[in-house]
């Protein structure tokens, strides 16, 4: 899936639309990794299905058979997640019906073989609470709590609040309803607004603090990444400080994975990449990225095996730099206290970075750019063909270099 009108380490579709990632995943010996999808087209529609692709090292993706695909009682198949139990495994998706697809029932698929190419569809095991006002539901997430398995649904309630509903089970099949884990009203805006729908929230821990995080959605505008800091307990994660993790408009629909050696990450979906005529591929896979805890801020970098191994030139910067086309990405990096960044390629300008006070401003070539905090420490720059991949200690800006087209969702 490498040539000159793509990325060499990023997750592009031989053709069609992509956006979220779904359940990156350790199996059997290589990363498995799940994706909505829109084959034969270059623009959302609601006929999503499930794409999959497989790697042994986070860079060079396998494009597999679409794992699921409408029918059967679906007129499109959505985000959701991946849960093993021993020698089994089961996917929970939002199965959802048009016109109106603002409310999907919550329906899982099993593997035929072991190798995950092929799936068969099974019941539908969530659907809204009867006693709330739902108005949106969809993307399950499942992880195992203890002795009994969770289930976090992304809910709006009453047409302003944004939610997690909350769901326990014994066995992954029969599912109990338990209530609200967490929920934030849309006219909340210190220190961060939420908006008024969680898509995808997931919850997770790190270093003995749980986290939740969740893609920021109001009135069919995406926004970014945000996190809560706190505790889950019973079913319910009472947050103790709210943080965002991303800025720009290209990061969003973030999916939890642990890598093979248990480390805890992130991938996202990058909004506005695409080919250069824009009718062949559109949207990519961001590098997965390693989280830690730096005090009570979430900090994500990109995966160490991604930026140091093959295929990747690694460089340090001071004013300027400029790069030599050779078909391989390029990561940069750079002490923002140096105030500006200047990077061509051949000579040609690609990039600009000033910094201003706590911010870093960022300008493409092409356009494109954006604002997101300095931090204190190395900023790492990712360029791969079309993609640009900010990280610092105060969080991720991502941007497409090339002239960005406008997408919807």
């Amino acid at each position: 899936m490498i040539d000159d009108d793509r990325p060499s380490i990023h997750l592009t579709a031989r053709s069609g639309w992509i956006n979220d990632p779904l359940s990156l995943t350790w199996h059997d010996g290589r990363y498995h990794v799940f994706f909505q999808y829109v084959p034969e087209q270059t623009s959302w529609a609601p006929s999503c299905h499930w794409g999959h692709a497989t790697s042994t090292d986070l860079r060079t993706w396998t494009e597999q058979p679409v794992a699921l695909v409408p029918g059967e009682g679906d007129d499109g198949i959505w985000s959701g997640s991946l849960a093993i139990d021993g020698d089994r495994a089961t996917i929970f998706y939002t199965s959802i019906q048009t016109p109106d697809f603002s409310i999907g029932h919550i329906r899982t698929a099993t593997p035929t073989a072991s190798d995950w190419t092929t799936w068969t569809k099974g019941d539908v095991v969530a659907v809204p609470p009867e006693d709330i006002d739902v108005q949106v539901y969809r993307d399950p997430f499942v992880f195992r709590d203890r002795d009994r398995w969770r289930m976090l649904v992304g809910a709006n309630i009453d047409g302003t609040t944004a939610a997690a509903l909350s769901y326990s089970s014994p066995d992954l099949q029969s599912w109990q309803y338990d209530g609200v884990a967490a929920q934030r009203n849309t006219s909340l805006t210190e220190p961060v607004w939420t908006g008024k729908l969680w898509e995808c929230p997931q919850v997770f821990t790190i270093d003995g603090v749980d986290v939740l995080i969740t893609s920021v959605w109001n009135d069919d505008e995406l926004h970014y990444v945000a996190y809560g800091l706190g505790e889950w307990r019973d079913g319910v994660f009472e947050v103790e400080r709210w943080g965002r993790l991303t800025w720009g408009n290209s990061y969003y629909a973030p999916s939890f994975y642990r890598d093979s050696d248990g480390r805890p990450g992130l991938v996202f979906w990058l909004r506005e990449i695409r080919d250069h005529a824009g009718d062949t591929w559109t949207g990519a896979m961001s590098v997965p990225h390693v989280l830690t805890l730096d005090g009570d801020e979430l900090v994500a970098r990109p995966h160490p095996d991604v930026v140091s191994g093959d295929g990747v030139n690694t460089h340090t910067a001071f004013d300027r730099i400029d790069l030599t086309s050779d078909g391989r990405a390029d990561i940069i990096n750079w002490d923002p206290d140096l105030g500006q960044l200047v990077v061509t390629r051949d000579e040609e300008p690609i990039l600009t970075i000033n910094r201003t006070g706590d911010n870093l401003h960022i300008a493409a070539a092409t356009g494109a750019g954006g604002t997101v905090p300095a931090g204190d420490e190395v900023v790492e720059i990712l360029l791969d063909g079309p993609v640009l991949e900010l990280s610092t200690r105060a969080g991720l800006f991502a941007a497409p270099l090339r002239a960005p087209v406008a997408v919807t969702r």
